[in-house]
């Protein structure tokens, strides 16, 4: 079992902590959090071990989960990282692509692993269909959330637009081609709601949609590839496969037939996958446990997360334009 340390005690890092203690693949050591008051109550009302500061918590670890603010994971992460301690590091990666590069560098000469922690790769609906993903030519994601104060320090961009971003960069095989983005402010002083359009070389557009001033909760993507349709819901955990087929030549009674202008017929059927039920925060976590032992690549490695962080930024500067 890899000994673990959570940096940042806050709602998600309450989570970690919970669920590293769960975990198979970890023992969990202790946290440290920046306010000693909460720190505090968190130590005793759960009884885990509470450092005094981050070193200590560094040196007593192998891998070190990194749930602070997004502003401090550069520098804890460094630490962490020249110390020999492999890191899960909460999305966004970090503040700037500049801080996200010299992240990679370190972990490439210690010979450490690092995740990010894109959650919407494990959600079951996602990882159900994304192997059925096949060279998406248009990509429509709405993200909407109601408001909530917690999160309105950084814009809706790095918010939660940043998930749909790391999905579509997942299965999109090809590079960004051009980003137009705009966003307007209502209650924050950073934008509130959000749309971007990605172009890809490829020829691949993806429309990406973010609110967190929405009536409901709302977290919806549509594939369109040539002969299939694929819909995924995060929130609900649902997904749909529409295929076509070339239509038999004697269909039967309950079969769906389209046919088009120039006289094709094709056949539409569903192909939807089970999905099943799990915890998508544990099962990022335990799959980078796995990919610690076994020195593989992790599924959302340091790297990918650059690249979402770089799009984000893109797209936030469009709104300056």
């Amino acid at each position: 079992m890899l000994k673990a340390g959570v940096l940042g005690a806050g709602h998600l890092g309450k989570i970690h902590l919970r669920l590293l203690k769960q975990s198979k693949n970890y023992e969990l050591v202790g946290f440290y959090d920046a306010s000693e008051k909460q720190a505090k109550a968190i130590a005793e009302e759960f009884g885990y071990q509470l450092f005094s500061s981050v070193e200590e918590l560094i040196a007593a670890v192998d891998v070190v989960d990194i749930v602070t603010p997004t502003f401090a994971h550069f520098e804890v992460a460094k630490q962490a990282i020249e110390a020999g301690k492999h890191v899960f590091i909460e999305k966004p990666i970090t503040n700037t692509v500049e801080e996200a590069e010299k992240l990679i560098e370190l972990a490439k000469t210690h010979n450490i692993k690092g995740q990010v922690g894109h959650v919407e790769r494990f959600n079951p609906a996602y990882t159900s269909v994304s192997k059925k993903i096949d060279n998406p030519m248009f990509i429509e994601a709405h993200r909407l959330a109601e408001f909530n104060p917690r999160g309105t320090d950084v814009p809706v961009v790095l918010d939660l637009m940043i998930h749909d971003i790391d999905a579509i960069l997942s299965v999109v095989h090809s590079d960004v081609k051009h980003i137009s983005a705009s966003g307007v402010s209502v209650i924050s002083e950073t934008p509130d709601i959000a749309n971007a359009r990605i172009e890809f070389e490829n020829g691949c557009v993806a429309n990406l949609t973010a609110s967190r001033i929405s009536l409901k909760n709302m977290r919806k993507a549509r594939f369109f590839q040539k002969d299939a349709y694929i819909s995924i819901d995060f929130f609900e955990k649902k997904c749909e496969v529409v295929k076509m087929k070339d239509a038999p030549e004697k269909p039967g009674d309950f079969d769906m037939i389209l046919q088009n202008a120039e006289g094709v017929k094709k056949q539409i059927y569903f192909d939807n996958p089970e999905v099943p039920s799990n915890n998508a925060i544990l099962d990022e976590l335990d799959t980078f446990a796995e990919a610690i032992n076994n020195n593989t690549t992790p599924i959302v490695s340091l790297t990918q997360g650059k690249k979402a962080l770089e799009v984000a930024l893109q797209i936030i500067g469009c709104f300056k334009h």
